[in-house]
C-alpha cells in the first residue's frame, strides 16, 4: 500500500510542478517576497503518522506447527518537532528536523487453533531526520516542493532490554529509514504554512532475533515503514 501511495503522490507531484511552473510569476507574490530575503528560519511542526512494519518469514515458519500466519497491522501516532530550514540558492533548502514521535504497531499472529495472538509495539522515536527540499517558482504566494533524504530514530521505550520471558518478539531501539514526500508552502504576512505528506522506508533490520522466542524464531527481518502527514508553521 505505502508503494503504490508513493508512486501516486510522486506522478501528481510532477504534473503540477509543470503546470504551477509554466505559469509562474513573482508579479503579485507580496508575503513571499518578505520571506525571499531570509536565509534561514525556524518553525514548529505537527504531524500524523501511520506506521506498521514489512515482515520477511524465517525458515522456521515452514517448518513450525504451531504458528500458521504472521503479518503486520497499522497503528496511528502523532510527532511534535522543530524546524530548521537553510536555504541554498533560489530553489534548494536544507532541512533539519529533531522530532518526538510517538507511535504504535502491531505484530498478528494466527495459531493452528485459529486464534489471533497479537504483540503491540508502542514506541516513542527521539527522530533526527535530514532532508533536501526543491520548491517550485512561486505563483501567487504558493510554492509546491518535495523533499527527499535520511532519518535517523531511536525508539526510548523500546523493550530491547526487556528481560521479561513473557516477550513474545523484542526490536531494536535504533533504525535508519530513507525519506520522501511532497508538500504546499502557502506564504502568510506573518508565517508560512505547509502541508506535508511524505513515505518512510526502514533500511534496518529492527529484530531481536531469539530462536527461544517462538513468535520471534518465525521471522528474519522486520524493517519500518510508515506515511506521515504534516503541518509546518515556520517564520
Amino acid at each position: 500500500m505505502h508503494h503504490i501511495l508513493g508512486k501516486k503522490i510522486i506522478a501528481i507531484t510532477a504534473a503540477l510542478f509543470f503546470v504551477i511552473n509554466a505559469q509562474a510569476q513573482i508579479r503579485g507574490t507580496y508575503n513571499y517576497l518578505d520571506f525571499a530575503q531570509k536565509p534561514y528560519y525556524f518553525g514548529i511542526t505537527l504531524a500524523y503518522n501511520s506506521a506498521n512494519y514489512k515482515l520477511a518469514h524465517s525458515n522456521d515458519f515452514i517448518l513450525n506447527d504451531s504458528i500458521t500466519l504472521a503479518e503486520s497491522t497499522t497503528g496511528g501516532g502523532f510527532n511534535l518537532g522543530i524546524v530548521t530550514n537553510l536555504k541554498i540558492g533560489k530553489n534548494f533548502d536544507f532541512r533539519f528536523l529533531p522530532t518526538l514521535s510517538f507511535a504504535n504497531r502491531t505484530l498478528e499472529y494466527w495459531t493452528v487453533e485459529n486464534l489471533p495472538v497479537n504483540k503491540r509495539i508502542e514506541s516513542v522515536f527521539v527522530e533526527l531526520p535530514f532532508h533536501l527540499r526543491y520548491k517550485s517558482d512561486p505563483y501567487k504566494d504558493l510554492r509546491l516542493f518535495i523533499i527527499g533524504g535520511a532519518k535517523y530514530s531511536f525508539d526510548v521505550a523500546s523493550n530491547s532490554r526487556s528481560r521479561n520471558s513473557n516477550e513474545l518478539v523484542r526490536v531494536a531501539p535504533s533504525d535508519f529509514a530513507l525519506e520522501l514526500g511532497v508538500g504546499l508552502q502557502i506564504f502568510f504576512p506573518y508565517f508560512i504554512f505547509s502541508p506535508e505528506i511524505k513515505v518512510s522506508h526502514g533500511l534496518s533490520n529492527t529484530l531481536l532475533y531469539n530462536d527461544k522466542l517462538s513468535y520471534s524464531s518465525v521471522l528474519e527481518k522486520v524493517q519500518s515503514r510508515a506515511i506521515t502527514i504534516s503541518f509546518h508553521f515556520e517564520g
